[in-house]
This record gives structure tokens, C-alpha cells and sequence, in this order.
């Protein structure tokens, strides 16, 4: 179920998205509703698509609705409920999609436009994520995805996740 949830997600998301959206220097194709406008060098990217009740928290704890346009801080979590999901993309081009009932960290995200250097490190806590890679993904040890029971390396590529509550 969650993964056919996370496949009508990922294709709503992907015929949603502008050419646009996945260029190296892709910039939100409307600005944030509902947070005040940040630098590129402030946020990781923008929620393209979010579909039911997604929230966005802080480091400091500060947790929002997350709307479609919403920009994503370099070190947010992303919490989805069950009949929930969102699309991220990122600075680099890099898009997640993640699905119903799922906790998501990003942990780091560092990109320069302009060398293409830098990483990503996110952590699925639980649910399912899709992740196309940017850039980043190009690069050796360029993206790095944490669950409770494993770490993945990713070098350019197009993959699904899931991960159990444990907790």
C-alpha cells in the first residue's frame, strides 16, 4: 500500500515539476507561502508538492504546516501523516518524494553552484522515501541516506527506501 501511495506520489511529482525545476541553479517557481523569503544559500530546497498533512521542524523545535512552494532549511525534519506525502527538491536537482507516514531528517545538505562540491545526508526514520539524484549524486560520497538499520552510499541514481518504526 505505502508503496503504491509513494509511486502515485512520485508520478504526480514528476508531471507536476517543471524541465525547470531540476537545473543546477533551480530556483522555486513560486516563492514560500507561509515562511519569509531565504537566500539560496539558506535553504536545501523547496517542497514542490505536498498532498494531506505534512509538518516541517526546526532544529530549535519551531514546527509548521509545510504548503507546495515552502522553502526546506539546510537542517529540517519532514513529517508525513498516513494518507500524506511531499516532494522535495533540492539546490542541486536532487528530488525526494516522500511517502505516507514517514519521518525524514535532513541532516546536511551543502551545495556550491558553481564547483558542484559539497554533500547530503539524510536520515529515514521511518516510511518511504524516493530519491533521484542532482548533482551531488555524481560525486563519491556525494549523498549518504541513514536508516535505523543501515547506511547507503549513492552515486547517481533513481531508488526507493523504506524503513520500519522500531521505535
Amino acid at each position: 500500500m505505502i508503496r503504491r501511495n509513494l509511486r502515485a506520489v512520485a508520478a504526480s511529482t514528476l508531471i507536476a515539476a517543471s524541465p525547470g525545476a531540476f537545473a543546477q541553479n533551480a530556483a522555486p517557481s513560486m516563492a514560500p507561502t507561509n515562511t519569509k523569503p531565504q537566500a539560496a544559500e539558506e535553504h536545501a530546497g523547496v517542497l514542490k508538492s505536498v498532498q494531506g498533512t505534512v509538518r516541517l521542524t526546526s532544529p530549535s523545535g519551531a514546527t509548521r504546516l509545510a504548503r507546495s512552494g515552502d522553502a526546506v532549511a539546510l537542517v529540517d525534519r519532514i513529517d508525513t501523516d498516513a494518507d500524506s506525502g511531499a516532494s522535495l527538491v533540492l539546490r542541486d536537482g536532487t528530488m525526494m518524494v516522500i511517502g505516507p507516514a514517514s519521518r525524514l531528517e535532513l541532516k546536511e545538505f551543502q551545495f556550491d553552484s558553481t564547483t558542484h562540491n559539497g554533500g547530503l545526508i539524510v536520515s529515514l526514520l521511518r516510511g518511504s522515501l524516493r530519491m533521484v539524484t542532482g548533482l551531488l549524486g555524481k560525486r563519491p560520497d556525494g549523498i549518504r541516506v541513514d536508516t535505523q538499520t543501515a547506511t547507503i552510499g549513492i552515486r547517481g541514481t533513481d531508488f526507493i527506501v523504506t524503513a520500519d518504526d522500531k521505535s
